[in-house]
């Protein structure tokens, strides 16, 4: 048989299909499947099926400080810009000032 790669949804599709009876044989034609890779993915499916029902709360919990974390980040970036935004600025007037000094005094 061909090789190719499949999607995470659609082996579950197909595991899905078996699982609610229809012909291992028919669906593996069907799909041009191997049975051992039908009955592979069925074992891999059922062994994670309870991830589904998992409450990510640490997870989320982690990525919400990261996302506090990046936001600060953020923050203190944009004041610093800022400031070097204005040292710039005045050092321009400055030197414009300078200028203008020279250019009276010549």
């Amino acid at each position: 048989m061909k090789r190719r790669k499949w999607d995470p949804k659609t082996k579950a599709m197909i595991v899905l299909q078996g699982l609610k009876g229809k012909s291992i044989v028919d669906l593996c034609n069907e799909h041009q499947i191997s049975q051992t890779q039908y009955y592979l993915w069925r074992e891999q499916f059922l062994a994670n099926m309870q991830k589904a029902f998992i409450n990510d709360e640490h997870g989320e919990k982690i990525l919400l400080k990261e996302n506090d974390r990046l936001k600060q980040a953020v923050g203190e970036l944009h004041l610093k810009l800022e400031k070097t935004k204005l040292v710039v600025e005045m050092k321009r007037k400055e030197s414009e000032l300078i200028a203008e000094r020279n250019s009276t005094l010549v």
